[in-house]
């Protein structure tokens, strides 16, 4: 059951990396385009390591660290590209 649970978390965070490449070919902005690849390998990289959490319990101090990481990473990732973006230019002074 703890296989077919890992392997099922896995599978769901490979869908979310490959539908996260599907808005690139659209016609939106780039930061649309950039949001939603991000959320979708984030969702998709968060499900992959618990899967391996679940596979590899022993190992769970650095899965645990990586799954913190990823989230505060994307986070502040998400900031600076907000604040690269802005088309106010006297803000970046």
């Amino acid at each position: 059951m703890i296989n077919f649970l890992s392997y099922l978390c896995i599978g769901v965070g490979i869908v979310f990396w490959f539908w996260g490449t599907f808005p690139l070919m659209g016609d939106r902005s780039v930061l649309f385009k950039l949001h939603s690849l991000s959320v979708a390998d984030t969702l998709g990289s968060m499900s992959i390591i618990v899967g391996l959490l679940l596979k590899i319990p022993s190992e769970w101090p650095l899965l645990i660290l990586a799954l913190i990481s990823l989230a505060i990473w994307n986070t502040v990732l998400g900031y600076v590209l907000a604040y690269c973006s802005s088309s106010d230019e006297d803000s970046h002074e």
